[in-house]
């Protein structure tokens, strides 16, 4: 999260609670929380347990949660703690900060219960939530001027708009089944493309900087413009044609392009710092998913919901933890090392996406290998929560 156009950020003293000293330390937290506790509370349901009163059909709720629940938490974490750093402007602290936690938990309970509260109601807490932080974002970056930055703005738009199909869905409008989900789904990967192929190579060139390496990760040029074209294009008939020939042709050119942008960012040389070959091993779930998107309109052995789940338990997961952790110890003073216990946690995401893939393929074992997946995902973000609500809800050190 280094400054992207120049800006200086200002912070004033703050003296009020830990916590809402930066978007990063309510909304990572949030994000962790919600990660392991919506998780656990669906594979109980897949289990036959407790029916959550929501009019969302489960697979819907499930999907909603991780993407407007989960991943929008950390997004919005990371975004808050960004945006100084690309405009100069202070972070938004205290009230303001508590006003927008407040709106997203809101959310969260609005649509489990939202067989009790009515469809119109729980939309509309829950997308208050997404219409003010896009709001937010949008102020700080024009009044920043920080125009590099302003797409971010179509993107939260567009997640919105994501959000509010899965609403329109669960209440019986006359819309491609599955549409929001694939949009949001979609955009957080092309956000992770767009954002980690700044952070990553990024990351990476420091580290090696230090340890006096002259092979550093290629700047950015053709192949990473081809890559993100492509992702985008791909993303794009994910959304509207989900089965469509088109859209096998265009996912496995993605995933070329993607695998040769990665390699070039010398992932393999940071094996000694786990902190950076996270990031690595996380952006590495985009390729395998749009390889998997591809395949699975081309022939019935690859189930789509192995590319879903490469994207979101892998992708989206992986690189959430990678980015939370490191810029939890970044922004609380802490070294910017992995220890045994952070490494417990990546090794925990890491294994529980490969275990949901590999559910995918194995249908015989489909309940053994869920269950498996959800231990481990459950572990990996409730440890985080633990070991780093520490540092997100004390002051710096």
């Amino acid at each position: 999260m280094k400054a992207q156009s120049g800006g200086i950020p200002r912070y004033r003293k703050w003296e009020g609670p830990a916590i809402l000293e930066q978007g990063f330390r309510p909304f990572f937290l949030l994000a962790g929380l919600h990660a392991a506790l919506a998780l656990a509370l669906w594979i109980h349901v897949l289990a036959g347990g407790w029916m959550p009163p929501t009019h969302f059909p489960l697979l819907s709720w499930h999907a909603h949660e991780m993407i407007h629940g989960f991943a929008m938490a950390a997004v919005a974490g990371f975004m808050l703690t960004a945006i100084p750093n690309w405009t100069g402007r202070m972070p938004l602290q205290g009230l303001p900060l508590l006003a927008l936690v407040l709106l997203w938990g809101a959310g969260r309970i609005a649509v489990l219960f939202s067989a009790s509260t009515g469809a119109g109601t729980a939309a509309a807490i829950d997308l208050a939530f997404p219409l003010v932080f896009l709001a937010v974002v949008a102020r700080e970056i024009v009044a920043g001027r920080n125009w590099r930055n302003l797409p971010m703005t179509g993107a939260l738009t567009l997640l919105f708009a994501s959000n509010a199909l899965m609403h329109a869905e669960a209440a019986g409008a006359a819309i491609p089944a599955g549409s929001g989900a694939r949009l949001g789904l979609g955009l957080l990967v092309l956000l992770i493309s767009l954002i980690g192929g700044r952070i990553v190579p990024s990351f990476t060139r420091n580290w090696l900087v230090k340890r006096g390496a002259t092979k550093l990760p290629a700047s950015f040029g053709w192949t990473d413009r081809i890559a993100l074209g492509a992702t985008a294009a791909a993303i794009a008939l994910f959304a509207v044609a989900p089965e469509s020939a088109p859209l096998a042709w265009a996912a496995l050119a993605a995933a070329f392009a993607q695998a040769a942008r990665l390699v070039r960012w010398r992932g393999g040389a940071t094996g000694a710092e786990p902190l950076v070959t996270i990031l690595h091993i996380g952006y590495a779930f985009i390729p395998l998913g749009l390889a998997l998107l591809g395949l699975s309109i081309l022939t019935s052995a690859v189930p789509q919901t192995a590319a879903l789940h490469a994207f979101g338990a892998g992708a989206i997961g992986t690189m959430i933890l990678a980015v939370m952790t490191r810029a939890t110890l970044g922004h609380t003073g802490r070294t910017l090392h992995a220890d045994r216990m952070t490494i417990a946690l990546y090794a925990a995401i890491v294994l529980a996406a490969l275990a949901r893939l590999a559910a995918a393929f194995l249908p015989g074992m489909t309940m053994t290998l869920l269950t498996l997946s959800g231990a481990l995902w459950c572990g990996g973000f409730l440890g985080f929560a633990i070991v780093y609500g520490r540092y997100l809800t004390r002051p710096r050190g």
